[in-house]
C-alpha cells in the first residue's frame, strides 16, 4: 500500500479514484465474508479500510486549509 506522502502527492481527485477502487475491493471481500468463504488475505480488509481512512483524512485536512 501507498505511505502517507505518496497519497499526499496526489491530487483530491486522484485520491477520490483511490478510495474508490479500494471501496470496490472491499466490497468484493465483504461479499466472499458473507457467502462464508475465507479471503485469500484476511489482513487486507483492515488495509484497505485503513487506507480508505487515510485517504479521507487528508481530504478533509485540505477542505479545511482552504477554508481558513
Amino acid at each position: 500500500m501507498k505511505s502517507v506522502n505518496d497519497l499526499r502527492a496526489l491530487s483530491d481527485e486522484a485520491l477520490r479514484a483511490k478510495a474508490a477502487e479500494l471501496r470496490k475491493e472491499l466490497m468484493k471481500f465483504n461479499a466472499q465474508v458473507a457467502i462464508g468463504t475465507v479471503p485469500k488475505s484476511p489482513g487486507a480488509i483492515r488495509n484497505i479500510k485503513r487506507s480508505i481512512a487515510r485517504i479521507l483524512t487528508i481530504l478533509n485536512e485540505r477542505k479545511v486549509k482552504a477554508k481558513v
